[in-house]
């Protein structure tokens, strides 16, 4: 079940983005296009969103937030996946588009050909979390190596045993993201060594909560997805620590945060319709306080906030739009 956390009151504490953060809105408002529609008048119109199942539940708890800041405004957040939501998004269909990856060239060229111009904004970190039932008592970690024989195409590995042999002889049942999930992207070009190549033979989906569903059921499952998910249902599920070549390492917020889970930690990224943001006060106030707020509610839904100096680098992204 996706988390959907009232945060209460607006307690920022970033000190310097804070700073630079309320410049930003003060131009904006000065400019005429930002929060309160310019002359003071109440915001209104509908935002439409759409893409990673990951970076959703922090993209809907901003949504939340914002409307009952303006209930003028409608938001809707849509899950179809990373690609999914760019083809939304380079079409023109929606404003803005949850991503778990950087847009790609051919997406970049559907942009272009379609003349829209965007602006990529990191949100948050993640760490895509391996994990295995909690009565899988013989996986003590797993290696990159190890991880590749397994999810690989035309992998062999059938078995625990096929991994290791003093392993169980028993089927390695597999859950995983869909093709159309950044997830899956990214996990096969850092694992396997190329982005889309995987095996078939496995229970997909671009829903996470199913993923959960069929690990947390088998005891000889293993699955991957978003950190978040697992943080979510820790009590059903085990991470496994991946060594990528410096020992075992257990994804948390710390490892992640530090880059330490490698070669499994990745930020997490909005793209604006730069259109959108310059000419729909609407969709202006709702980016600038997606920054604004996204260091707290992040933590809420189970992601690491982006470093100070990171996220300030986003909101010059935006100075620059005006």
């Amino acid at each position: 079940m996706r988390r959907n956390r009232r945060v209460p009151g607006r307690r920022w504490t970033r000190g310097a983005v804070a700073a630079t953060l309320a410049a930003a809105l003060v131009l904006g408002a000065c400019g005429g296009g930002g929060a309160g529609g310019g002359e003071g008048g109440q915001l209104s119109g509908t935002i439409t969103i759409d893409g990673s199942s990951t970076v959703y539940p922090i993209t809907q708890a901003v949504a939340e937030e914002f409307m009952a800041e303006h209930p003028g405004v409608n938001v809707t957040v849509g899950v179809s996946g990373t690609g999914g939501g760019f083809q939304k998004f380079t079409r023109g269909e929606i404003e803005i588009s949850n991503a778990s990856r950087p847009i790609e060239a051919d997406e970049q060229a559907a942009a272009e050909e379609a003349g829209i111009e965007y602006t990529e904004l990191q949100v948050a970190l993640d760490g895509i979390a391996v994990v295995v039932n909690p009565q899988n008592d013989w996986v003590d970690h797993l290696t990159v190596e190890e991880l590749k024989r397994i999810w690989e195409p035309n992998s062999t590995v059938r078995t625990w045993r096929d991994v290791r042999p003093e392993w169980p002889d028993e089927p390695i049942r597999l859950y995983g993201p869909g093709t159309d999930s950044g997830t899956f992207d990214y996990f096969t070009e850092a694992v396997v060594g190329k982005e889309g190549a995987s095996r078939t033979d496995y229970t997909a989906s671009e829903d996470d909560n199913q993923l959960v569903t069929g690990v947390a059921n088998d005891k000889y499952a293993l699955g991957y997805f978003g950190f978040a998910y697992y943080v979510e249902n820790r009590d059903k599920l085990r991470a496994v620590p991946i060594d990528g070549g410096r020992g075992p390492v257990e994804p948390t917020e710390e490892t992640i945060a530090s880059g330490s889970y490698t070669p499994l930690s990745r930020p997490l990224f909005i793209y604006v319709n730069n259109e959108a943001y310059r000419t729909r006060p609407e969709v202006r106030a709702f980016v600038d306080y997606y920054l604004e707020v996204v260091g707290e509610l992040a933590p809420e839904v189970g992601y690491i906030p982006l470093p100070d100096e990171v996220l300030a680098e986003q909101v010059a992204k935006l100075e620059a739009l005006r």
